[in-house]
């Protein structure tokens, strides 16, 4: 595992790994908690310091329990959390940003997303996160689930071009933001971030991806998977790897690189959209 993880950029030019971890059904079972955090804290050890959430995640308790597997460690993370739609008002998504900080037991937030849209105007919304900003309370901000056209309404409110990334479903088998949203954001410098990168499982025994890794020796489906979703930069891949075991197996993808027949492959299997169609969600 000594490949060097691969990097993308935000706007500002900040580096971030394209390899993080994710934590979506994290702390739903007390008695796995230990291995939880023991998985989190390997995951840094192993270069993988991007680290995603929500105050959706068990009503919190995924932030606690990120917030306990970083302690004392803190300056290795790039965090990212996200607000709720309700919560994401002028003054109440201070106030739950606030209360991520608390359960995250940390000062500030790396990068802050809306975790989609809701009735909130998108003004309201970028002033309080600009608002953070200024406090030193968050780094960046962005936003999850946004199409093209949301996208665009959003660059054109004041502050709206400060978004820094936009965390969508985006795997082999959900390819649909390759018609026109994933260009649109890598032509101004604003990253993808995948989430649910083996569809929570589901892709792992899919043929093509069993026969691609079967072409290198020792990997595996969710490692040809994850490798394929951050093969041509300006992708950050969130999977959620809960155990010791996960991490192990999951981190030699950010050395995978897919030659032009792996990707023929995959491309006969799952093809590349050829029209524009709703976002797809989980």
């Amino acid at each position: 595992m000594t490949d060097a993880i691969p990097t993308t950029k935000l706007p500002s030019g900040e580096v971030i790994p394209a390899l993080g971890q994710g934590s979506w059904t994290l702390a739903g079972r007390r008695q796995r908690r230990e291995g939880e955090i023991a998985a989190l804290r390997l995951g840094l050890d192993l270069g993988m310091r991007l680290i995603d959430t929500a105050e959706m995640y068990g009503d919190g308790a995924s932030e606690e329990l990120i917030g306990e597997a970083i302690a004392g460690r803190r300056d290795e993370v790039f965090l990212v959390t996200k607000v709720y739609p309700h919560n994401a008002g002028r003054r109440s998504a201070i106030e739950a940003c606030e209360r991520s900080l608390k359960r995250l037991a940390t000062d500030r937030i790396d990068l802050y997303l809306l975790h989609w849209r809701g009735a909130i105007p998108l003004a309201e919304t970028v002033a309080a996160f600009e608002q953070l900003k200024r406090e030193g309370k968050i780094r960046h901000w962005g936003v999850s689930n946004f199409d093209l056209d949301d996208m665009q309404e959003l660059m054109a409110v004041e502050g709206g071009a400060n978004v820094a990334a936009n965390q969508v479903l985006y795997n082999c088998g959900r390819r649909g933001i390759e018609f026109d949203l994933i260009g649109w954001q890598q032509a101004r410098s604003i990253p993808v971030m995948a989430y649910s990168p083996i569809e929570q499982g589901r892709l792992l025994r899919h043929a093509a991806l069993v026969e691609v890794a079967g072409r290198h020796p020792g990997a595996t489906p969710a490692q040809v998977a994850l490798a394929w979703t951050i093969r041509s930069g300006g992708v950050v891949t969130i999977p959620q790897m809960g155990t010791v075991g996960h991490i192990r197996e999951n981190r030699p993808a950010a050395g995978l690189v897919l030659s032009a027949g792996d990707l023929a492959i995959l491309d006969r299997a799952f093809p590349p959209p050829r029209r524009a169609g709703p976002l797809a969600m989980l």
